[in-house]
């Protein structure tokens, strides 16, 4: 976290400087704004590496403010809000969020997300995969970052995109939620299996032709996920 430029929107002043002093204590230059407005000014004049965002703010949401971000820039975003529930949740993913944390939360667990996401965001894979998989309805080729469900393009967030991909080359054999959370998000997420299931009902939302009955992403009831080739 060192050094990297942190802007945090939220209109709550108590709650600014709850997240602004351990993460500048990590080493962190933090940015602030009170609102979504001020925020993507300092966006475009700051160039963050990451963006924690508040939700229910004046003038424009974090909704809207998440919305605008991704139209101007592809830095991580972690939503900070007390709309806990699934339905916000997948609707901060919808819009481009990366990652979110509820309030109320422990200043050690926000400090530990931030330096996940950071991680993520600057991890370099050591190879690119050669893995691919195509049949009728789904194409995923993970080395040109492509994929196609029912001829049309999908476009997953970089963290979508590693859970499938992480899925898919290891295709066949179930993956417990502690893999998935180690491997997909970082050692800071393991136990968290609720976390895990948002990301796959977002994720089968975008590539089973029926969300509700997965063709591709079989839920193996207590133990984890398996991605199932068809034929």
């Amino acid at each position: 976290m060192q050094n990297k430029k942190i802007l945090i929107i939220d209109d709550d002043a108590q709650l600014r400087r709850l997240m602004e002093y351990p993460l500048s204590k990590e080493g962190a230059n933090v940015v602030l704004a009170t609102n979504g407005k001020d925020g993507l000014r300092q966006l475009y004049s700051e160039k963050p590496d990451l963006v924690i965002l508040d939700v229910m703010m004046p003038e424009m949401d974090g909704w809207e403010t998440c919305k605008n971000i991704r139209q101007l820039s592809d830095v991580p975003i972690m939503m900070v809000t007390a709309r806990g529930k699934e339905d916000d949740i997948i609707r901060g993913l919808d819009l481009g969020a990366d990652d979110y944390i509820t309030k109320p939360f422990q200043v050690k667990v926000l400090v530990a997300r931030v330096r996940a996401t950071l991680r993520r965001a600057n991890l370099k894979p050591e190879r690119e995969s050669k893995v691919s998989y195509s049949d009728d309805y789904l194409t995923v080729d993970i080395e040109a970052h492509r994929i196609f469900a029912a001829g049309e393009p999908v476009k997953l967030t970089a963290t979508e995109f590693r859970l499938l991909a992480y899925l898919l080359e290891n295709a066949g054999r179930v993956m417990s939620f502690n893999q998935i959370l180690e491997n997909v998000w970082g050692w800071d997420y393991v136990g968290d299996d609720n976390y895990i299931r948002v990301y796959i009902w977002h994720l089968r939302k975008k590539i089973e032709k029926d969300s509700k009955n997965p063709e591709y992403i079989q839920n193996i009831q207590g133990i984890g996920y398996r991605f199932e080739k068809k034929g």
